[in-house]
């Protein structure tokens, strides 16, 4: 009788277990969407505004250049 508790014991945890992941992995997805949508990442826009804020006036070459080694640090 024993053995049959713990068998349905083992059953009940490897199968929350994979419930819970698979619930913390759509929940996640749902909060990563929220984020980036709330927070798009940063544009063209916004690196031209950073120029003007420190009081240059940006080349397309600098905003491309910045662009760039945003993607390489992905």
């Amino acid at each position: 009788m024993d053995t049959i508790v713990w068998w349905g014991a083992l059953l009940i945890a490897i199968g929350s277990l994979i419930l819970g992941g698979i619930a913390g992995f759509f929940i996640t997805k749902k909060i990563v969407k929220k984020q980036l949508r709330d927070n798009p990442p940063i544009n063209e826009n916004q690196i031209r505004a950073m120029y003007r804020q420190m009081g240059r006036k940006p080349s397309e070459a600098d905003i491309k250049r910045v662009m760039n080694s945003m993607k390489k640090a992905k």
